[in-house]
């Protein structure tokens, strides 16, 4: 694959989901997606508004997170949390979907959950995380046919929270149950080039990683990274 680590930053959303964020680490976030060209900002959506200020007029996106990252909170309360986010600013969601509903086969109640997200959206893409770390292939790719008859944006394979993260069989799995055309979002524990090129190798279209400055500039990432 002859992909230079520099043409990588259009990949990825540079990513602080920690719940100490402060203002001034979300500021040098932005910073960072300025400087070196990343998709996304992705954030928790109280910090939507300050990273709406700081890239106003500049290429990279708001991503926000809703219902994260256990996924296990009233849908509608998922639903408004991500049209908050939008009013805010964002101009991606990525949300969880209900692990635990997956899990007991409850797929009507996971369909409802995601759909009710998506409807709120509207035409702001949508990225549907599956923590894969928790599920066996048949829900994951229950999971991924829920969103493929949905047609959301983007299927994703974790929060990163301590569940184990993105695979190469499990993005090869979700790609191949998803087809050519939704997104599959590679996050937690891509923190190098090697790892983020074979993922896109794998069929991964987007990577979430809060090691995206040592990606595409080659270095090694900080221990403990997302």
């Amino acid at each position: 694959m002859s992909q230079d680590a520099t043409s990588l930053a259009a990949y990825i959303d540079h990513t602080l989901l920690a719940a100490d964020a402060s203002q001034v680490s979300i500021r040098q976030l932005c910073d960072e997606a300025r400087t070196y060209g990343f998709k996304s900002v992705c954030v928790n959506s109280a910090n939507v508004p300050l990273a709406v200020e700081c890239l106003t007029g500049t290429s990279p996106l708001v991503c926000a997170v809703v219902g994260f990252p256990l996924g296990a909170g009233l849908s509608e309360a998922k639903a408004y949390e991500a049209t908050l986010a939008i009013q805010a600013g964002a101009r991606e969601i990525d949300m969880v979907l209900n692990i635990g509903w997956l899990k007991d086969g409850l797929l009507d109640l996971v369909r409802d959950d995601i759909a009710q997200v998506l409807k709120a959206c509207g035409s702001v893409p949508l990225k549907v995380i599956l923590e894969t770390g928790l599920l066996n292939d048949e829900q994951k790719t229950q999971a991924c046919v829920i969103c493929r008859e949905l047609n959301v944006a983007f299927v994703k394979t974790s929060t990163g929270f301590g569940h184990g993260g993105a695979t190469l069989a499990d993005v090869r799995l979700m790609r191949e149950v998803v087809g050519p055309v939704i997104g599959v979002k590679a996050s937690g524990g891509v923190r190098d080039v090697a790892t983020a090129l074979a993922m896109i190798e794998a069929g991964a279209t987007r990577l979430g990683s809060s090691s995206g400055i040592a990606i595409v500039s080659g270095a090694s990432a900080v221990a403990g990274a997302y």
